[in-house]
């Protein structure tokens, strides 16, 4: 993967919403890792918030900070498994005007590659909300430095060709 040094860094606004009936701001582990890693990476967070694996709080939360006109993107870490609870996926495909099936299936595909066949179990997803990216990782540290390491460093990062979400966040809008 390249980064063209000769491009300026963009930051983006991100906004962090950790997805769990027992995490505490405490506790959130997979939360701080991705702050530490987002702002470590010269971006900055907009929010941050802790809401219940319930579907009508995700709805709500997701629809509301993406008409934040200053939130550019929206991590998620959390509700992403198959159990009762799990309903992020489902929230999602409630509100998404797109989806970003790649970043599922890339997702899925570096699992696979650290935890082998464990990983058909993830059900991470992305989605344009408003024309704002929507980026759901599971719950734990591994797939959050996953997917932030692996994929969402790059992808968030003007700089990186041959292409990136950043360098077409001004055409989202498109009609």
């Amino acid at each position: 993967m390249s980064i063209d040094k000769s491009i300026d860094f963009v930051s983006i606004n991100i906004a962090l919403i950790t997805i769990s009936d027992t995490r505490t701001a405490e506790n959130d582990t997979s939360g701080n890792l991705l702050e530490e890693r987002i702002t470590s990476a010269g971006h900055k967070i907009s929010s941050r918030k802790i809401i219940k694996d319930d579907f009508q709080q995700i709805k709500s939360a997701l629809q509301n900070l993406s008409k934040q006109e200053e939130i550019d993107c929206i991590i998620t870490t959390g509700g992403t498994g198959l159990t009762g609870r799990d309903t992020t996926p489902e929230a999602i495909k409630k509100i998404a005007d797109k989806y970003i099936d790649g970043f599922g299936e890339l997702f899925r595909q570096i699992s696979f590659n650290k935890i082998g066949t464990s990983a058909i179990q993830s059900r991470a997803v992305a989605a344009l909300i408003n024309s704002t990216y929507v980026f759901c990782l599971p719950g734990s540290t591994g797939a959050c430095k996953d997917g932030w390491d692996e994929i969402l460093k790059y992808q968030l990062d003007i700089r990186h060709k041959p292409c990136n979400f950043v360098e077409i966040m001004p055409r989202l809008n498109e009609k």
